[in-house]
C-alpha cells in the first residue's frame, strides 16, 4: 500500500508516520474501525520517527487480517498518508 514499515525483524510491525499528532489520530481512527494499533511517539522513539504499531499473531485469522488491512487502507487514504 505504500506505508513505511521500516525493517522490523520481529512480529511487531511499525507504520512510521513521522508526526506525533498524526500517529495519535491514525491510532484513534483505526480503533474506531476495531483495529488496535498503539501510537508510539517521543520520547519512546526519536522525534520525526513517530509511528503506530501492530503485533499480528497466530491468534488472528484471515478475517482479522483482512479487517486490519482494510482499516489501514481506509485511514491511510483519509489522512493522506497513502494515495
Amino acid at each position: 500500500m505504500g506505508f513505511d514499515t521500516g525493517h522490523s525483524q520481529t512480529p511487531i510491525t511499525p507504520v512510521v508516520l513521522g508526526d506525533e499528532n498524526l500517529a495519535r489520530e491514525f491510532s484513534a481512527k483505526l480503533f474506531e474501525l476495531d483495529v488496535f494499533a498503539t501510537p508510539i511517539v517521543f520520547p519512546m522513539v526519536a522525534k520525526g520517527k513517530d509511528r503506530v504499531r501492530v503485533i499480528p499473531s497466530a491468534a488472528h485469522d484471515k478475517k482479522d487480517l483482512d479487517l486490519g488491512i482494510a482499516a489501514f487502507a481506509k485511514v491511510g487514504r483519509e489522512l493522506k498518508v497513502i494515495s
